[in-house]
């Protein structure tokens, strides 16, 4: 069986057997892993620890048919406990590792890779509040993806200005003369904040109010659900 070796984040685990347990990763160079972990559930297991979800790792696998086999595992960076210990930061996690299983696939994608474990360092480290880290993360995946939103121009005419009206659809705002009945009205302050999720202006994001911020996730959540092949289950845990 080839072997390969990878950075990667853990995802997710469930258990296969009585010892043994399936591990969904994703890798910086070879796309979304999923593989067995022989023995990692007893406690003579050597790397039992280092493949819980949030860990980002430096694995080597055999290749198999279906699922490939963990040979060896160490710890790069151990976001887990931290995040845990906070319910906040946990469920803003368990969104962002859905939203990643949901967007990658088996082709390489670094840029999803790196998104994710700067998304996660940055809610262990409480660098920002888990709800803006959540937001940000969320609206530049689905950009790497191919679905980046526009809040800058009209989606349909391409005229630039502070349009008010926002379409799932289309993936942004709309001026008062392409707009629809029954479009999503956006006030200027929400906008401004969500084109900072997209840069990450973390001063006037830190600087808005609650109401704003709020709003904001309102789009952001309606947004990922429109986008993500049946949704994220996790986002109904999320504390705002």
């Amino acid at each position: 069986m080839p072997l390969y070796r990878d950075e990667a984040v853990v995802l997710r685990t469930h258990n296969l057997g009585e010892a043994d347990r399936i591990v969904t990763m994703l890798s910086r160079y070879h796309g979304q892993i999923r593989a067995v972990a022989k023995g990692v559930r007893r406690t003579t297991s050597k790397f039992g620890s280092r493949l819980e979800p949030f860990m980002v790792i430096d694995v080597q696998l055999f290749e198999g048919r279906s699922l490939d086999i963990v040979s060896q595992v160490e710890t790069l960076s151990s976001y887990g406990r931290e995040i845990i210990a906070d319910y906040g930061a946990y469920t803003a996690a368990t969104a962002i590792v859905e939203t990643a299983e949901k967007l990658t696939g088996d082709e390489s994608s670094p840029q999803q890779y790196l998104l994710l474990v700067g998304a996660l360092r940055s809610l262990s480290r409480v660098e920002h509040a888990s709800s803006l880290i959540l937001d940000s993360y969320l609206l530049r995946a689905l950009s790497i993806a191919g679905w980046a939103p526009n809040f800058e121009k009209c989606s349909v005419c391409v005229k630039a200005g502070e349009h008010s009206a926002f379409s799932m659809q289309l993936g942004g705002v709309l001026c008062d003369s392409c707009r629809a009945p029954g479009m999503a009205v956006i006030e200027p302050a929400t906008r401004n904040h969500l084109a900072a999720l997209m840069t990450g202006d973390w001063l006037l994001l830190e600087a808005s109010v609650e109401s704003t911020a709020l709003s904001a996730s309102g789009i952001v959540a309606a947004y990922s659900r429109w986008h993500i092949e049946r949704g994220l289950k996790s986002l109904e845990h999320v504390e705002r």
